[in-house]
């Protein structure tokens, strides 16, 4: 599985993905909820790391009062995040070859991002985010909560479970420490929700 053939899936269903996730009305109040209260706390610049179609680029911008770079493999999803967002600065790459120099950015948001990562090729996406990230900077990281590393069918692609303590060991070679992690169960989900918050120490 390469970043091209996870770029081309969701190229192809977008205008569907857009329909039913495209706005944060349409997400759970607690994610915004958890988003919002990380955003407060990180200064400096923010990278959206899998910024889909800009939405959460949007939120973590405020407004225009902050600055925002949104990353995502599916060229669809770049060119919608540039329209609904021109303010926000949106780049096609690879979440393992970040455009940014070091130590660039203050908080790195990779909401989901990560799931459809096999668990060999996660630690380089991790080393990125440590690169590009200022020491004290931090990152909150969402995934579905399981067995570490375990596969699972997703509507686009094949994609893998992570647990917070797996995630926990994974980043920690990176310099990151993780801060605080949650899980929940949403009614009438099929699967646990989960999210970390890690800063980058060394």
């Amino acid at each position: 599985m390469t970043t091209t053939e996870i770029g081309a899936a969701y190229d192809s269903r977008a205008a569907e993905y857009i329909d039913l996730f495209g706005t944060i009305e349409q997400l759970a109040a607690q994610d915004r909820d958890t988003i919002d209260t990380w955003r407060t706390g990180v200064r400096g610049r923010f990278l959206d790391a899998g910024c889909g179609p800009g939405l959460w680029s949007g939120f973590l911008a405020a407004g225009g009062t902050r600055d925002v770079v949104g990353i995502d493999a599916s060229a669809e999803f770049v060119t919608a995040a540039r329209g609904r967002f021109p303010e926000i600065a949106v780049h096609q790459a690879d979440l393992t070859a970040l455009p940014l120099a070091d130590r660039s950015v203050g908080g790195i948001l990779a909401w989901y991002s990560i799931i459809h990562t096999p668990p060999a090729e996660l630690p380089a996406i991790l080393g990125e985010f440590a690169r590009v990230l200022s020491p004290g900077g931090s990152a909150l990281i969402g995934f579905f909560d399981g067995e570490p590393g375990e596969a699972f069918d997703h509507a686009v692609h094949t994609a893998y479970y992570w647990s917070a303590e797996a995630l926990a060991d994974l980043l920690a070679p990176h310099g990151f420490t993780v801060e605080r992690a949650s899980a929940r169960q949403d009614p009438g989900a099929r699967r646990r929700l989960g999210d970390l918050v890690a800063m980058l120490t060394a």
